[in-house]
């Protein structure tokens, strides 16, 4: 074992009549676990909540889209799909979407309002929705006429499988009686759900032939919907595919869709960090205080020490070492707590929340390897930036000042 070490364990364990110091040791470890124990249950509690609502959201909406400037849909889309994906092998799917407004009535005078998507769903590819392969009820809407719809929207109108409805959409037909909305007999195939309400409560899937029928677009689409091996290459891919298509088509990934959403939980997340580091930050001033009190109280010692041929860097590196230690146990203390609150949160779902509100029935606990390093190399660079100010006071006694008065 090293002199210096030796020195520092002594002195932070053994010292006689440094109780008081003690304590403020003990003060200052137990104050870094905490902030540190805080930070990683807190980015967790982001990052789970984070991951839960974008998989939550990407399970109901492409990676990338493409659609028409206009809004009134296009044709020549299989060739456009078979180009793409020729060219990007990170695409994983690429298929036709028709989109639009209806109006859903059931059995009984409820109804609402929804939003239609026609899709292909005899589509060798179709494994990115996993919704649509484990439905709650029923089979997928394979022939005509047949429609897929959310628990939540088949409770409002009180719609249940193997039932007739009615789909009433805004393209207007002419009748002797006048211009009157398209009105059509359609039956419900099965039921799905989610678990992202917004689209349980509101969406409504049948085939892409069906869809096309409905709103009047003969061979044209509303939007190519494309899914990527890893979601976040949408950027790339999407700056790449706005090179190649024709100009009056434009490309939207899933975080331009949901920018706002993201953007508020990645500033959350940070100002979080900066506010808990608050705390690491206030445990340190008792790691400065506490050696700052052992300099002054070992001034004789520090004395002895340099009069036996000690250097002031070696009185440095002994009270630099007793801080740095602190700084570990707190540290260690705190990522132990931090992890084991995280298991056991996640283990017996500790945090309830309301389903309709939040689409899940209690927050997970996800701790990211980045955030965990990222909280360690804070605390360590804090606990070790405070031992500074005391290692160089004590480096700086005089020997002779040391012991004149003993």
């Amino acid at each position: 074992m090293k002199f210096e070490f030796f020195v520092a364990k002594r002195y932070l364990l053994k010292g006689r009549k440094s109780s008081f110091i003690s304590i403020i040791s003990l003060v200052s470890i137990i104050g870094i676990a905490i902030g540190v124990a805080a930070l990683i249950i807190a980015l967790s509690l982001i990052n789970g909540f984070q991951s839960d609502i974008r998989s939550k959201i990407l399970s109901s909406t492409a990676h990338i889209m493409i659609n028409n400037i206009i809004g009134d849909g296009f044709e020549g889309y299989e060739g456009i799909i078979k180009d793409i994906k020729k060219r990007f092998k990170t695409i994983t799917s690429a298929n036709p979407v028709v989109f639009g407004t209806v109006l859903l009535k059931g059995s009984t005078r409820n109804a609402s309002g929804a939003v239609l998507r026609g899709v292909d769903l005899e589509s060798s590819d179709l494994g990115y929705e996993i919704w649509l392969k484990k439905l709650r009820r029923g089979k997928l809407p394979l022939k005509k006429k047949q429609l897929l719809i959310g628990s939540e929207i088949a409770s409002k109108v009180g719609l249940m499988e193997d039932e007739s409805c009615t789909v009433i959409t805004p393209q207007p037909i002419l009748s002797p009686t006048g211009i009157l909305p398209k009105i059509k007999k359609m039956h419900v195939s099965g039921i799905f759900k989610t678990g992202l309400y917004e689209v349980d409560n509101g969406t409504i899937v049948t085939n892409l032939r069906t869809a096309q029928k409905l709103f009047g677009l003969k061979n044209k689409i509303s939007y190519i919907q494309i899914y990527l091996e890893d979601l976040f290459e949408a950027e790339e891919v999407g700056a790449k595919l706005k090179a190649i298509l024709p100009p009056n088509l434009s490309v939207i990934t899933w975080k331009d869709l949901n920018a706002s959403l993201y953007s508020a939980l990645e500033l959350e997340k940070t100002v979080l960090f900066f506010t808990l580091t608050l705390i690491i930050i206030v445990a340190s001033l008792n790691i400065i205080a506490g050696l700052i009190l052992l300099v002054i109280q070992k001034i004789k010692d520090i004395g002895i020490l340099l009069s036996y041929g000690a250097t002031p860097r070696t009185i440095k590196r002994i009270f630099f070492i007793q801080g740095s230690i602190i700084g570990i146990l707190g540290t260690a203390a705190g990522v132990a707590v931090g992890l084991i609150f995280c298991h056991i949160a996640n283990k017996f779902e500790l945090i309830k929340v309301p389903s309709e509100i939040y689409q899940m029935s209690f927050v997970p606990f996800t701790t990211s390897l980045f955030d965990f390093f990222a909280v360690v190399v804070v605390s360590l660079l804090i606990s070790f930036t405070a031992t500074l100010i005391p290692s160089k006071k004590a480096a700086s006694v005089n020997v002779v000042d040391a012991i004149k008065n003993e």
